[in-house]
């Protein structure tokens, strides 16, 4: 039996301005309570948050824009005592993948009492016995690793230098507003690079052994706009078409995982990387996608060839497309460059069979020398 989840996300919105939709898309909630996660940077340097506020009027209740990187326990806490005594009763973020992770977390700490950073302990096991959010979530992306289209959080436990994964499918924005115009503020360096985390999305998701149909549709078609799109906003910062399509292509790269496709290698071994190294959520992928799939392509050759006609040529190797196309984007290329010394790599390999989808690796893992040989792929 093949089972396919959908999500309880209620729609995804584009092609108007993101402060004039999320004012329709608030008054069709009924909040009066909005508190809004932002980004830092785009706080301090654009007039973004302005619009939004401008937009809500009286309705916005707060705004909270301290949110780390790899969302940080201690961030987690703050814009939760935060929201409580702005008594939220929806959460707008705007940003990249921290505020969005931040605001679920934020969410499921309302919903569960929690009020310091060791309670989150508590959510970190499954989601049995854990009160659902009652506060939905709105998101405005504007970078591409997508996980606004997912029900799962990644939250780092400064105390272990590890991340955790809270789920529940309470914690799936009710509402997602793709706006290429808000996007165009985000560093070309993070741009870039969480669209190739979208691409891992995309390429994981079709090379996995519990792939479906539904799940490749979406993929197969994200991948194309991704790579194309992502090479066109290198050429042309300011080509908004191309830009609208990795935010469309992002979406789509999540179709595999949000019906519960597993990804694999690339993504636990990024895990680590960015929980221990602080390597950037979209760098991970680029250091690590190319190797993964080099090291997997003797058992899912088939899989592999539909990602290679995606990126437009059946006859060369998937991991020989990606490396072109993300050193095409003058983006990190080789863990030592990264600044990880092969010292390390036997504590990132033990660390990355613990995390939920190295285990899940379409070339079955047994141990930590599979996950240096992956490492040495990728040095």
């Amino acid at each position: 039996m093949a089972r396919v989840n959908l999500t309880s996300m209620k729609a995804v919105v584009h092609g108007e301005p993101a402060a004039v939709a999320l004012a329709s898309e608030v008054e069709a909630l009924g909040a009066k309570r909005v508190f809004i996660i932002a980004s830092g940077t785009l706080c301090r340097e654009t007039d973004e948050i302005d619009k939004l506020s401008g937009a809500l009027g009286s309705k916005c209740a707060a705004v909270f824009n301290s949110m780390g990187a790899h969302v940080p326990r201690s961030d987690v806490i703050a814009a939760t005592k935060m929201a409580r005594q702005a008594q939220a009763d929806l959460i707008v973020t705007i940003g990249g993948g921290s505020p969005t992770d931040g605001a679920k977390a934020v969410a499921l700490c309302l919903a569960n009492g929690i009020e310091q950073p060791q309670d989150i302990d508590r959510l970190c096991s499954a989601a049995t016995g854990i009160s659902a959010p009652s506060v939905p979530q709105i998101s405005i992306p504007t970078t591409l690793s997508a996980g606004e289209f997912s029900a799962i959080a990644g939250v780092t436990n400064e105390a272990t230098d590890t991340k955790d994964i809270l789920r529940h499918p309470g914690l799936m924005p009710r509402v997602v507003i793709l706006d290429a115009a808000v996007a165009r503020h985000t560093p070309e360096w993070l741009f870039l690079s969480t669209g190739v985390r979208a691409i891992d999305h995309c390429v994981e998701g079709v090379c996995s052994q519990e792939a479906n149909p539904f799940g490749d549709a979406q993929a197969l078609h994200g991948l194309q706009l991704l790579a194309g799109g992502l090479t066109a906003v290198k050429a042309d910062p300011e080509n908004f078409l191309a830009r609208q399509d990795c935010l469309l292509g992002a979406w789509l790269s999540m179709g595999p995982l949000a019906s519960g496709v597993p990804m694999g290698a690339s993504h636990g071994i990024g895990y680590v990387l960015g929980a221990k190294y602080g390597i950037p959520h979209g760098h991970t992928s680029c250091l690590m996608l190319p190797a993964v799939m080099d090291w997997n392509a003797p058992v899912n050759g088939a899989r592999q060839a539909l990602v290679s006609a995606a990126l437009g040529s059946e006859s060369t190797s998937a991991a020989h497309l990606l490396d072109q196309l993300i050193s095409g984007l003058a983006l990190p290329r080789g863990l030592i460059s990264a600044g990880i010394s092969r010292d390390e790599f036997e504590t990132i390999a033990e660390a990355a069979l613990h995390t939920p989808w190295v285990p899940k690796n379409p070339r079955s893992i047994g141990g930590e020398e599979d996950v240096l040989q992956i490492l040495d792929l990728a040095a």
